[in-house]
């Protein structure tokens, strides 16, 4: 399948002279856990299904989006695996030209099934979400027992070939913080490359505290006490959000995305297209512009493609978290797609 448009490539660029290359783009605001750092216990009150963009409006924006430059398409949620019929929109992403590139981040339930027919469709590799192997502060964080149903996914991913499978984790103070070091070497034990990612503004309930979040500093203490980390630098981290070091000479890596204490503003390539058809040009950005409606109302692929400049020409410098009039967005990472 052609794309639509066909501008010079790089034309989502902004006033700072950042070319956008990554859409992250969330299929559903649902989700079958309840971490503790996302979402309350009972959930949320979820999108409307008439509200959710259909595979084929889904597939027509990135198709837009391809045809001004972007090259990787992570789909994201909520959690993506419960959007039925998932490896059709893979399939559909997968026929565009040029062929972007797709990714998964997910937490895990469900891909022991999925993980062959999404690799079969097209996708080519996943992160998982996993915040500690310990069974009971897994229960705790997440108010579920399913950490062996996120094991098996892990293992099905990796049996699919979506190389390299990646793992994300969030280090809370209290909660994971002084076991670190178990998960990575776990990871290093499976083969899984982990990330730990700091807590960031975007719980729902809005209790997020910048004096309580485990930083890069410290998670890097935490690790340095069991592994030598030799650093990789600027050159190997490119665009990409997760600084990272060799661990014990190689060439296993582990990565950290500090986005609150050292913010990679400057190189960030992204934009985020949201299930309900809201495009934001950062996570926390406080506003959003609505494809949705002139999606549904008769738009041209010319005309969204010029809202989608115009949306990227407006990027802010940065989220400006260490600003004192810093606000969280109105709405949960689970809304907003990760």
């Amino acid at each position: 399948m052609p794309t639509t448009t066909d501008p010079a490539a790089g034309a989502l660029v902004d006033a700072f002279g950042r070319v956008a290359a990554d859409l992250r783009v969330s299929v559903t605001d649902r989700c079958n856990l309840r971490c503790t750092y996302c979402m309350p216990a009972e959930g949320l009150d979820w999108l409307p299904k008439p509200e959710l963009l259909t595979f084929e409006e889904l597939t027509r924006v990135i198709a837009i989006a391809v045809g001004l430059g972007i090259r990787s398409v992570r789909l994201t949620g909520g959690e993506p695996l419960l959007r039925r019929g998932l490896p059709e929109l893979v399939a559909q992403i997968a026929a565009l030209e040029p062929r972007p590139r797709i990714a998964m981040t997910t937490n895990g339930l469900g891909l022991d099934r999925l993980a062959q027919p999404l690799k079969d469709a097209g996708l080519d590799r996943v992160n998982v979400s996993l915040d500690t192997i310990d069974r009971e502060a897994f229960t705790r964080l997440t108010r579920r027992d399913r950490l062996d149903d996120v094991v098996k996914g892990l293992q099905a991913a990796a049996d699919a070939g979506l190389l390299p499978v990646k793992v994300n984790a969030v280090a809370m103070r209290g909660v994971n913080d002084e076991s670190v070091a178990d998960l990575l070497q776990w990871c290093l034990d499976h083969g899984y490359e982990l990330r730990f990612i700091e807590q960031m503004p975007l719980d729902a309930d809005h209790r997020w505290d910048r004096s309580t979040m485990v930083t890069q500093a410290e998670i890097l203490d935490r690790l340095g006490e069991r592994f030598a980390l030799t650093p990789l630098g600027a050159e190997a981290r490119g665009s990409a959000p997760a600084e990272t070091w060799l661990v014990d000479g190689g060439p296993a890596v582990v990565g950290v995305i500090a986005s609150v204490s050292q913010p990679f503003c400057g190189a960030c390539d992204r934009m985020r297209l949201t299930a309900d058809g809201q495009l934001r040009s950062c996570l926390f950005a406080r506003s959003e512009h609505d494809l949705r409606t002139p999606l549904r109302s008769g738009a041209s692929d010319a005309e969204l493609a010029e809202q989608m400049v115009r949306l990227m020409a407006a990027k802010k410098a940065g989220h400006g978290i260490d600003d004192p009039s810093f606000l969280q967005p109105a709405r949960p990472m689970s809304a907003i797609g990760g």
